[in-house]
């Protein structure tokens, strides 16, 4: 449980120590009654074979970052990957292409290679006018299985034609391959998205829940209301049509209230209007923040989970192998 001065600490968006409250006083309350003298760790409560959704390796000295590259980051290899996820208790990895490295796909690409494809898929950043099918058919064999769409981490903006263009040419890449189109783009800019989705033919996966902006809300008023964020409505309704998912992922990139009681909200609202296509993840190694602990938002998202049988591992496991096409038991 968090002390006292742990619960008071507010999110930073910089290089800092992170901790979260992250349990209302309602399930924090029932935790405590029930609370058995030993209490059974995290690692030992996630879904057995549970799945960390997106996660980052680099190496800065074996493969060079792009000269474009708007930050410089530190090694993160995959030996340390998988210390981290075996420590937090989770078993398969979703490597997933970092801005840093533009379309260049080396260093996931030998990762996904080395843990091979029973424990490992990957989702790239290409350039549509330059990469070649073949090219394409290799990665699928490494447990490659979608594209990524990375406007966020760069900070650019995109106009209706311009996003439908990019849509449009990513999926006739991945619908041979039932590929998904993974796109990291704000909130506002869903709507976008929803009009153009019917024509693309493929699944989608929305990053970070939807990446909110949520600085506005200082948690001293009414409960927080996700639908007053422009752009959730559409969030929802793109995951009432089926063909959407959206990661539960990092927290610590959106809110400012201790409690995260915003970010609960929104999880609470994709869970009930879409259990099959929520995705758990660390968003490891925590790019451009440090010392970032993972457990408690885990946690929440156990909790989140607990009233409904088979909900966490749902969201910890299956809805990524059936969204990643992992055949699994």
């Amino acid at each position: 449980m968090l002390t006292a001065a742990q619960s008071k600490t507010n999110v930073r968006h910089g290089p800092s120590s992170i901790s979260f409250d992250v349990l209302s006083t309602r399930l924090e309350q029932r935790r405590t009654t029930h609370a058995s003298p030993t209490r059974v760790s995290l690692k030992q409560r996630l879904p057995p074979k549970s799945w960390d959704s997106h996660m980052h390796v680099v190496e800065p000295e074996r493969f060079p970052v792009s000269p474009t590259a708007v930050y410089q980051p530190t090694a993160h290899t995959l030996p340390e990957a998988l210390a981290f996820t075996s420590g937090l208790g989770v078993e398969n990895l979703v490597f997933v292409q970092p801005s840093v490295y533009g379309t260049d796909n080396s260093c996931l690409l030998e990762a996904l290679r080395r843990i091979g494809p029973s424990r490992g898929r990957g989702i790239v950043v290409v350039d549509p006018d330059t990469i070649k099918p073949d090219t394409l058919n290799e990665w699928h064999t490494l447990g490659v299985r979608g594209l990524r769409i990375n406007l966020q981490s760069v900070g650019k903006t995109m106009d209706q034609n311009e996003l439908e263009e990019t849509l449009l040419q990513h999926a006739e890449l991945a619908r041979p391959l039932n590929w998904i189109i993974e796109i990291y783009l704000p909130l506002r800019m869903i709507p976008m998205v929803e009009s153009i989705l019917p024509r693309l033919g493929v699944r989608i996966c929305i990053d970070h829940f939807g990446s909110p902006e949520l600085a506005s809300w200082d948690g001293d008023g009414p409960a927080f209301n996700p639908y007053t964020l422009q752009g959730f409505s559409s969030l929802i309704s793109l995951l009432r049509a089926g063909k959407t998912y959206v990661k539960m992922s990092a927290p610590y990139r959106l809110s400012t209230d201790h409690q995260m009681r915003d970010l609960q909200a929104m999880a609470g609202e994709f869970l009930s209007v879409a259990p099959n296509r929520v995705i758990y993840a660390t968003d490891w190694p925590h790019t451009r923040f440090s010392r970032v602990d993972i457990s408690p938002f885990t946690e929440c998202c156990l909790e989140l989970c607990a009233a409904r049988a088979g909900l966490a591992e749902r969201l910890f496991r299956r809805n990524t192998e059936e969204m990643l096409g992992v055949v699994s038991d």
